[in-house]
């Protein structure tokens, strides 16, 4: 009986570590990066996403929203690695930028920066972006766009985007939604608001999966299905095996009095030097005549050839 407990207890302790490796292995290797539906101030979220000024290269499909700032490598890895997907699935993705507010004294943002979100969110100028996220850091001066510090209108512009990410954030913190950015917007098939911080790009294929967007866009080109296809694209004749080699091309037999070194001929084709011209003008026929056939010959014990 006592051995018998013993058993017992350390089965017992056996079974909640394997239970409570196999919860942490679930949650820390899948159940953590799959979004996170909305259920509570869904009406204030959605009035917010309204209100900001976002920018959008088209797609002319349900909205998808990702929020971010300017150094964000994250973010800047996802627009460059999944906007296009979302866009074959009929997806419209609309990028809203912040600039950070300075922490504890030291500014977070530079006045290039300021200058253009400030400039994005009053014009929503795609090819400005564009030109913003291709150029380096360091090398972008925002020539040509007002600053925005020292300039009253800008300034409120660059804080109104600041607040913007404020309340995003302490309403999708209340909803459960981890904050990391990108942060992710969209409503499922069945119309739930969902949200993802997405900085960890294994929290990615659920977002696919749930709009039907593709892995990777993008198909082979002809010539490539044609050399991968058995019997290079060919239909195999009726009858045949399929799993056999198809029949090579082969060089045509020159003729035996064809000089040394001349092209082949295909079948059925004239011999060279086989019909001439009579001095009429009219085609004589210049082909050799067959030869005869040997004629027997009798000696005395045997017929030769």
């Amino acid at each position: 009986m006592r051995r018998f407990l013993i058993w017992s207890v350390l089965a017992a302790v056996v079974g909640l570590v394997l239970a409570g490796t196999g919860y942490w292995a679930y949650w820390n290797f899948y159940s953590r990066f799959q979004p996170v539906t909305i259920t509570r101030n869904q009406a204030q979220i959605q009035q917010l996403l309204d209100e900001a000024s976002w920018v959008s290269g088209g797609g002319g499909g349900d909205p998808l929203y990702v929020i971010g700032y300017r150094d964000s490598a994250s973010t800047q890895r996802y627009v460059r690695e999944e906007i296009d997907k979302l866009k074959a699935a009929g997806v419209e993705p609309r990028i809203i930028l912040f600039a950070r507010a300075d922490r504890e004294g030291a500014a977070q943002s530079t006045a290039a920066e300021r200058a253009t979100v400030a400039e994005l969110w009053l014009t929503r100028d795609w090819s400005l972006y564009q030109r913003w996220i291709q150029t380096p850091a360091r090398e972008w001066t925002a020539a040509g766009i007002p600053a925005a510090d020292g300039n009253l209108a800008r300034a409120a512009v660059v804080e109104a985007s600041r607040q913007f990410d404020a309340r995003l954030t302490e309403l999708l913190k209340d909803a459960g939604v981890q904050i990391t950015y990108p942060l992710v917007l969209w409503r499922d098939r069945d119309g739930f608001l969902k949200a993802c911080g997405c900085a960890d790009s294994r929290a990615w294929p659920f977002i696919r999966d749930d709009l039907n967007a593709p892995d990777r866009v993008g198909t082979a080109t002809p010539d490539a299905d044609a050399a991968s296809a058995p019997y290079g694209g060919e239909t195999p004749a009726p009858g045949s095996d399929p799993s056999a080699l198809p029949y090579p091309n082969l060089p045509a037999i020159p003729p035996a009095n064809a000089a040394p070194g001349a092209a082949p001929q295909a079948p059925g084709a004239a011999t060279p030097g086989a019909q001439g011209t009579a001095p009429n003008g009219q085609a004589t026929d210049r082909t050799p005549p067959p030869r005869a056939a040997p004629t027997p010959k009798t000696q005395d014990d045997s017929t030769f050839f």
